[in-house]
């Protein structure tokens, strides 16, 4: 069984910047796909990076390339979206995801509010 607890979100103005954590419980975090998605108020829960174990490439949707920036910390069971230069369309409940590759199952982490002020 994997818990994520997500944290770091809160109120930001437009054009700031907030870092994300993901701490992962559970022996499988190293070898496990993990990510990042979003769901803003009356839309449906959308991708937005992705992180592999192994080769730790990044995988990003295209409205945030260049802003948001994912990494892991296997050391720490961690994994982190740096997001800059934020707009309000980026108000959402940020969701931190895992597929561990041994398994066919995923997990989601409880969610944390990102709230950008126009």
């Amino acid at each position: 069984q994997v818990q994520l607890v997500e944290s770091g979100g809160g109120l930001v103005q437009t054009g700031g910047s907030l870092r994300l954590s993901c701490a992962a419980s559970g022996r499988t975090f190293s070898r496990s796909h993990m990510g990042w998605y979003r769901q803003a108020p009356g839309k449906e829960r959308e991708f937005v990076a992705r992180i592999r174990w192994g080769d730790i490439r990044t995988y990003y949707a295209d409205s945030v390339k260049g802003r948001f920036t994912i990494s892991r910390d296997n050391a720490k069971n961690t994994v982190y979206l740096q997001m800059n230069s934020l707009k309000p369309e980026g108000t959402a409940i940020y969701y931190c995801h895992s597929t561990p590759i041994a398994t066919t199952g995923e997990y989601w982490g409880q969610g944390t509010q990102v709230t950008v002020s126009s």
